[in-house]
């Protein structure tokens, strides 16, 4: 099968940053779905781990994490999915990953492809949407309901991938006021058409943005990027006994300035049911296929936002140039072989 790869972690711009490679397809776990990839999405993760990761000699890594495709087989065990359905899902950290044309998956990772889209955009949806529905619901507690709470939420870059999710998932699933951060007017233009309440400019101190909008305090802040530079704002906008999660990786991170206000700290990363086998890893096959229903009722739309064409080494170093330039806006995908 095709799969594209790296021996060495390098900067992209680098000749052999990722190659095409030829390789038996992959053997199937227990539980495991065979998947045709048939489009993928490109993450933050993917060149982070490309950049800096190095595979063991002489062995290449296969990146890629979000990923639609048609079942071909499934393993012994498996029961959820049959030969021939679409799906979709943003597999394991710790496995090969989707930029290859065969991939296996735990079918506890997988829910089914939302019929009204196509496969580049549905693609652009499993990694993000997971991480800001767990993000949400699981670590920052937010009832589920759209009946007025009284509460806010900021979300720092709300025009990024989980980003763009999150703000649909947040105006339209809960009570919450909704303000991101942007500062480009087609960011702007992008937060606001995808549900924010009030945007304010990410350049400037948080909390000047948000007392200029009557909101000096918010209940809760999603920390999506930037945490090391904003996190003196960050405990100065959440109000007593508020919470932040984040999903970045702060160089420096100081725990004890949200000890005065008795604020929650917590860590999302959409990885871990996969990786560490939790009793729940079946939660992200639920919520991938409410995700899928929502989005065939018309509540949430695609975060897609550009296809660089076919799934290669080429059209995927442009897509993780991009990823590293900071510019991205929604979601970048690659479809077909």
């Amino acid at each position: 099968m095709k799969a594209i790869g790296f021996y060495f972690p390098r900067p992209i711009s680098a000749a052999d940053a990722l190659v095409e490679l030829e390789l038996p397809p992959p053997q199937l776990e227990p539980r495991d779905l065979l998947v045709r990839v048939e489009a993928i999405a490109v993450n933050p993760v993917d060149a982070k781990v490309r950049a800096s990761a190095q595979p063991p000699e002489a062995t290449a890594r296969i990146l890629g994490y979000d990923a639609v495709g048609v079942v071909e087989t499934v393993g012994l065990e498996a029961s959820l999915f049959k030969k021939g359905d679409a799906v979709f899902y943003a597999g394991v950290i710790d496995r090969p990953g989707t930029n290859a044309e065969l991939h296996a998956v735990d079918e506890r990772l997988v829910g089914p492809k939302p019929a009204s889209l196509d496969s580049a955009q549905a693609a652009a949806l499993p990694l993000t949407a997971l991480t800001a529905w767990e993000l949400l619901f699981d670590r920052l507690r937010v009832p589920c309901g759209s009946q007025s709470s009284g509460e806010a939420i900021l979300i720092i870059n709300g025009a990024g991938g989980v980003g763009s999710i999150l703000t649909q998932i947040a105006r339209r699933l809960t009570g919450l006021t909704v303000i991101t951060t942007a500062s480009r007017p087609e960011t702007i233009a992008w937060s606001r058409d995808l549900g924010a309440h009030h945007i304010i400019d990410r350049r400037q101190p948080l909390e000047e943005g948000l007392k200029a909008i009557g909101i000096p305090q918010v209940r809760y802040v999603a920390g999506l990027t930037a945490t090391e530079q904003h996190q003196k704002s960050i405990v100065e906008v959440l109000a007593p006994q508020g919470a932040f999660a984040l999903i970045d990786t702060p160089k420096m991170f100081d725990i004890l300035a949200f000890k005065r206000k008795s604020l929650s700290v917590l860590w999302e990363y959409m990885f871990t049911r996969g990786l560490c086998q939790t009793p729940d890893m079946a939660e992200q096959h639920r919520i991938l296929s409410e995700i899928s229903k929502l989005v065939d009722q018309g509540v949430l739309r695609t975060t897609f936002r550009e296809n660089y064409g076919p799934i290669n080494a080429a059209n995927l170093k442009r897509a993780h140039a991009t990823m590293e330039s900071g510019q991205a806006i929604g979601k970048i995908v690659l479809s077909g072989f």
